[in-house]
């Protein structure tokens, strides 16, 4: 299964991300990793978008956009769930990130994205400031078995 954990920077993605991880087993892609699958970026994209095909109905992949670009790289059938938290934990979770400094360009460039995503078609919404964590992961494992019983009727239905 493929699992598209989206938000902004300092929303609480790879907090999430490992989660899941350790609750389902998987591998974790974040960004834009995938170029080190090849030389050229359009060969990269192409291993990419087949590796990510192939996990559909094989091994679990988690993988982690915070650039809009990356959605569309997301295979029909991935499970998309969007995490969100107010501006101000991004600040402050990003002026962490940097040493305790947030510059005025910086926390500018927060506030212009902020809520960049708020539009995109999710199956989940999770809260990555006080959200439920073994819940989203209970109601990810759920939604890969009853993905997994669909798979196997339609195979055996067609055999």
């Amino acid at each position: 299964m493929v699992i598209g954990i989206i938000g902004e920077n300092c929303s609480g993605k790879s907090t999430l991300a490992d989660a899941i991880k350790n609750a389902i087993g998987a591998e974790i892609i974040t960004g834009k990793d995938y170029l080190r699958m090849a030389k050229s970026e359009n060969e990269a994209i192409l291993l990419f978008k087949t590796k990510l095909n192939n996990a559909l109905t094989d091994e679990n992949i988690i993988y982690v956009i915070s650039e809009k670009e990356h959605i569309r790289l997301l295979p029909d059938g991935a499970i998309r769930i969007l995490v969100k938290a107010d501006i101000d934990t991004i600040k402050e979770r990003f002026k962490k990130r940097m040493r305790g400094n947030l510059p005025a360009p910086v926390e500018q460039m927060l506030e212009r994205k902020h809520g960049m995503f708020d539009n995109e078609i999710c199956d989940y919404q999770f809260d990555g400031v006080s959200g439920n964590l073994s819940e989203m992961c209970q109601n990810i494992k759920h939604r890969i078995i009853y993905t997994l019983d669909l798979q196997t009727d339609v195979y055996w239905n067609n055999v």
